[in-house]
């Protein structure tokens, strides 16, 4: 039997393996079963927390998508994984180095219980997203099915494509998430964000996820949806975020500086699964 802990952020549910004390070996469809939602625990992404594989690091941190397929970058879940490591005592300090695929993550506990994150810098060069584009610009023009579409692309350690819309509630997500997502110059594929700007300070997020679909919130996605957004001259360096499961503060001081993310994560409950 396999020990696991179910969380979330923002609605954003995240099933928590720990392989630093039992031993994992996970295929596919192993972690599809665990995310089925009618035959399984249910989630977005399962979690696992894994011992550092260099010196300096204290953990290393891997994302598999419900589908299966591997991801770099989940903010939410990074949340989520400081919490976990914390409750279940692998650690006592206040600040964590944590290693992921794609980077490395610096992650902080705040006196509310909230979690701050550092994304690090956003990466916007085509080549590193990656994204098929004769060069870097603010906006790009996406051609879709039946129509087009103009995006920004970003990767905060997972590829991001960011549209503005009027009104986020009434925004295609179903209908044109799929088809970004899944776009043939997004070779990896692509996160999509629907992006509602209400002030300068102060703006309503939906993230359509690849290997997913729409989620109640997508922290990296977040992040994205700022720093597209500031590139084109919308927002202040600090931004809230609201996402449909709840409210994150993205910062960004522009150009080579990291970008932080802070929220919360939750505990809803732990078990026992027969892999």
């Amino acid at each position: 039997m396999t020990r696991f802990t179910k969380m979330h952020g923002l609605g954003n549910d995240f099933v928590v393996l720990d392989s630093v004390r039992q031993s994992l070996e996970l295929a596919p469809a192993q972690i599809r079963a665990l995310a089925d939602r009618h035959f399984g625990i249910g989630c977005d992404q399962v979690l696992v927390v894994e011992p550092p594989r260099r010196p300096g690091a204290d953990f290393f941190y891997r994302i598999f998508n419900a589908d299966g397929s591997e991801s770099g970058q989940c903010g939410n879940g990074a949340r989520c994984f400081a919490r976990f490591v914390r409750d279940q005592g692998l650690t006592d300090k206040e600040r964590l180095t944590v290693d992921t695929r794609d980077g490395t993550l610096e992650l902080a506990f705040l006196p509310d219980g909230q979690v701050r994150v550092d994304m690090g810098a956003p990466r916007l060069e085509p080549r590193e997203i990656p994204f098929i584009a004769a060069a870097r610009a603010g906006v790009y023009v996406l051609p879709l099915a039946t129509e087009t579409l103009a995006i920004g692309a970003v990767s905060l350690g997972n590829p991001h494509a960011v549209t503005l819309v009027e009104d986020v509630d009434s925004a295609p997500v179903a209908e044109l998430g799929p088809q970004v997502a899944r776009h043939p110059d997004f070779p990896e594929g692509v996160n999509v964000g629907f992006l509602q700007v209400l002030a300068a300070d102060l703006v309503r997020l939906r993230v359509f996820e690849r290997g997913v679909g729409e989620t109640l919130a997508c922290g990296s996605g977040a992040c994205a949806a700022v720093v597209c957004a500031r590139l084109w001259g919308l927002l202040d360096e600090r931004v809230q975020v609201e996402l449909p499961g709840g409210t994150l503060t993205i910062e960004w001081a522009g150009g080579t500086a990291p970008v932080w993310m802070t929220g919360p994560a939750v505990r809803v409950f732990e078990g026992e699964i027969a892999l």
